[in-house]
């Protein structure tokens, strides 16, 4: 089973909850780190043994001794990351999707492979968790393929936790999809409450089970609840705006090791979404 923490913006409290669920449950599973521009679930789940791999893409390369000019390599790529001027190819790697459609439609083999650095992918362990995450390279602008790096250490025999990126856009969706669930985490105030309805909606469209966790849910307004209820989404657990846990979290420490209590309610929280899955609930 795949479960995705997610957000609709952030500083929600998505690795606080992904984190302490992961170590509440004493069994073998994975947990990705795949908000790659700010990972941060490292500062939580000190790993062991911890493996760094630096991840590349493809670009184009234009062997000009072969190349005609004939332009469709220009015409096939959505992104213009290839502009034919006179008869020279000119390459611009950052706006590159890694497609290959260009070096698939060169009628005279002249486009071949080069590579751009995406970032680093750091792989670990702590008892029974393997522990990844991916860190986008300074100046890189797309997360998506690194994302999918990390989103490929996903075993299908095993429980897999994905810490994802906030948002709706295109980084929070190459984490999310292909999912069993997806955890909402949102706060109960006016901006938490805009941001949920946006995530709600890109789940809808995904076509995933979802449920709700609500951090510092003791202070704000109950507009996030009555929503929940208009559109008949589970609030699976509550988290209080409290100082012992601002502190823990201060610490880089998890109030599941240190809390009974709280081990007990990530327990509970992931039998409540085993039962959602097991019973094929999908979001209307």
């Amino acid at each position: 089973m795949i479960i995705s923490v997610a957000s609709g913006k952030g500083g929600t409290g998505k690795t606080t909850v992904s984190t302490n669920l992961a170590v509440s449950l004493d069994r073998k599973l994975t947990l990705l780190d795949c908000d790659v521009e700010e990972p941060n679930a490292h500062l939580f789940i000190r790993a062991e043994h911890m493996d760094s791999t630096k991840v590349q893409t493809f670009i184009p390369s234009i062997d000009t001794a072969k190349c005609n000019g004939c332009g469709k390599c220009s015409e096939i790529c959505q992104f213009n990351a290839l502009a034919v001027i006179g008869e020279k190819v000119l390459v611009f790697p950052e706006l590159c999707h890694s497609c290959e459609g260009c070096m698939a439609i060169c009628p005279e083999g002249a486009v071949g492979e080069a590579h751009r650095e995406l970032g680093t992918m750091e792989s670990g362990y702590m008892g029974k968790i393997d522990f990844s995450y991916g860190r986008l390279r300074v100046g890189e602008a797309m997360s998506p393929p690194l994302i999918h790096r990390v989103r490929a250490l996903t075993q299908s025999n095993e429980l897999v936790i994905i810490d994802a990126p906030p948002g709706t856009s295109c980084p929070a969706i190459a984490a999310m999809k292909d999912s069993d669930f997806v955890l909402l985490v949102t706060e109960p105030t006016p901006f938490g409450l805009h941001d949920l309805v946006l995530a709600v909606e890109a789940v809808k469209q995904l076509g995933l089970p979802c449920g709700l966790v609500i951090n510092r849910s003791d202070i704000g307004d109950d507009e996030v609840y009555e929503y929940a209820r208009r559109e008949s989404i589970p609030v699976l657990l509550e988290i209080p705006f409290e100082r012992s846990i601002a502190e823990s979290y201060s610490r880089g420490d998890l109030i599941a090791e240190h809390s009974l209590k709280w081990r007990e309610k990530f327990v509970d929280l992931f039998a409540q979404i085993t039962a959602i899955t097991s019973s094929g609930g999908i979001l209307q």
